[in-house]
């Protein structure tokens, strides 16, 4: 549950945060880091996504500013 009041572009960039959080995860075989048996494969993480997350960070005009954001998702997502 949130604890911190967002701004609707601070609020996006926290979700988008969250959403390349969670591809990343699932990309490297989820939480437990245990991937599928067979061959290593370099994940991959659709480019959208990041460029979702980078776009939402710049316009929140949190771009550079990693302590604030990360205190922000902390709030609305804590364990993120």
């Amino acid at each position: 549950m949130p604890t911190a009041v967002l701004t609707d572009r601070e609020r996006t960039a926290v979700q988008a945060y969250l959403r390349l959080l969670h591809t990343v995860r699932a990309a490297f075989g989820g939480d437990d880091g245990c991937g599928p048996a067979g061959p290593a494969v370099l994940p991959v993480v659709p480019p959208s996504v990041l460029a979702e997350a980078e776009a939402a960070l710049e316009g929140a005009g949190l771009a550079g500013n990693e302590e604030e954001f990360f205190r922000m998702v902390r709030d609305w997502h804590p364990g993120s």
